[in-house]
């Protein structure tokens, strides 16, 4: 999993009534684009990340 600052993080609803979330990332601190990132919701709340499998990346 490649990112960079700007790109947003979709993290899908893994059980049956919880929906998916979009974050934005605001910093990456892995090497060349790796996680772990850390990354803004809507909210405000900002959290480092290591997504998982059911996360994905969406390109700015």
């Amino acid at each position: 999993m490649q990112a960079q600052v700007g790109d947003r993080l979709h993290v899908h609803g893994r059980n049956v009534g919880n929906p998916d979330q979009l974050a934005e990332i605001v910093e990456v601190r892995g090497t060349e684009g790796s996680p772990p990132y850390v990354v803004r919701f809507p909210d405000g709340r900002e959290t480092l990340v290591f997504p998982g499998p059911d996360c994905v990346v969406e390109r700015n």
